[in-house]
């Protein structure tokens, strides 16, 4: 069943990997590699068994195929997923045997930071390889890569609240923000600056403190997040919460969020639309965090960094004006973007070929 699920999503590789000693259990999913390397962060999460795990991964990577090229990167698609609680499970040697992992693919796969991992668990990573982005910026990387994501949702926000309004005034409308990782309390921040009413929810109860305390946020439980009286929905946690038992209960407007897989199904995503609610497609609004430590395969440039961020503005106007002019859900025409920029680009005979990565790994010093 295995080759019959990766002929459905169109992988080129999966991975499996496994250390005992270091207690590490982690799958690597190579999606497409015809715009360049597979870029794509490693999350780490007490999954409940193997099979889920692997659904995850093969989902995320073949999002990050298509949220790199709708952004306009010369990388392809790929993510790992660690199998472990980051609470209590991580450790030096964890990462770095994923860091050999990783270095065995010779440059194929390009690790980063996704859910449960952080700048300091990617220096153990970076011991072992140098295929790796979001380290230290002592190593020339860009550090955490949460804040340009969240500054890259809040530019899809506006041309969201454009599209769906006729206006990019954020303060204006109410947001329901599920999910307060490092992402999603950023957003909140961004959207406290801008004056805009905010409820929020977290599995976390710390996090929720913070949120309200900081940002002045109304907190709500967990399941509570889905009836709120709030014109935007924000997801920005794990994915499929838009589905067929939350769905009925949304009054939202509109869909924007930092979180990937929103939808549980291309059905709900046509649900969405019989329904009139707007939805933003979420790898073309969380693409900020890629767009940043993709910079550090050339040399990273915070200001350069911060006018890419901005481009995900347009990306999402591309997205609905192609949604428009074939009568498509949102999400297809997302879809519909990456692939076409994909077969024009695959059809090019580029001089240098595509037998070696572009990224060659980071320059060490002796």
């Amino acid at each position: 069943m295995i080759f019959e699920t990766l002929d459905t999503f169109g992988h080129e590789q999966v991975v499996f990997c496994h250390n005992k000693d270091a207690g590490l259990k982690a799958i690597i999913a190579i999606h497409n590699t015809v715009l360049g390397p597979a870029l794509g962060g490693t999350r780490m999460w007490p999954y409940a068994s193997e099979a889920e795990a692997l659904n995850d991964v093969l989902r995320l990577s073949r999002g990050m195929t298509y949220k790199n090229a709708v952004a306009g990167l010369n990388i392809g698609g790929g993510k790992a997923v660690i199998i472990g609680d980051p609470a209590k499970d991580k450790s030096e040697a964890l990462f770095r045997a994923f860091g050999q992992f990783v270095d065995s693919l010779g440059g194929r796969y390009i690790t980063a930071e996704d859910v449960g991992i952080d700048v300091n668990d990617m220096e153990y990573v970076y011991r072992e390889t140098q295929y790796v982005t979001g380290v230290h910026q002592i190593h020339g990387g860009s550090g955490d890569p949460s804040p340009f994501t969240a500054y890259g949702a809040l530019q899809g926000l506006m041309a969201t609240l454009n599209k769906k309004f006729g206006d990019e005034d954020v303060g204006k409308y109410s947001y329901a923000v599920q999910g307060l990782g490092h992402v999603g309390m950023e957003y909140v921040k961004l959207l406290k600056e801008r004056g805009a009413k905010i409820f929020v929810t977290d599995i976390h109860k710390d996090r929720v403190e913070k949120a309200v305390a900081e940002y002045g946020a109304e907190a709500v439980a967990p399941d509570a997040i889905y009836d709120v009286e709030a014109d935007v929905y924000s997801p920005c946690a794990l994915g499929g919460t838009v589905n067929e038992q939350t769905l009925p209960r949304f009054k939202f407007k509109v869909i924007c969020g930092a979180a990937n897989n929103q939808l549980s199904t291309d059905a709900i995503g046509d649900e969405v639309v019989k329904r009139g609610i707007l939805y933003a497609p979420d790898y073309a609004v969380n693409a900020g965090g890629v767009m940043n430590v993709a910079l550090e395969l050339d040399g990273y440039n915070r200001e350069r960094a911060m006018r890419m961020m901005r481009t995900i503005y347009h990306n999402l106007t591309r997205i609905y004006e192609i949604s428009d002019r074939d009568g498509i859900p949102t999400y297809r025409a997302a879809d519909r973007l990456a692939e076409e920029r994909i077969s024009a680009i695959g059809k090019l005979k580029l001089p240098m070929g595509r037998s070696q990565p572009r990224f060659q790994g980071r320059i060490r010093s002796a």
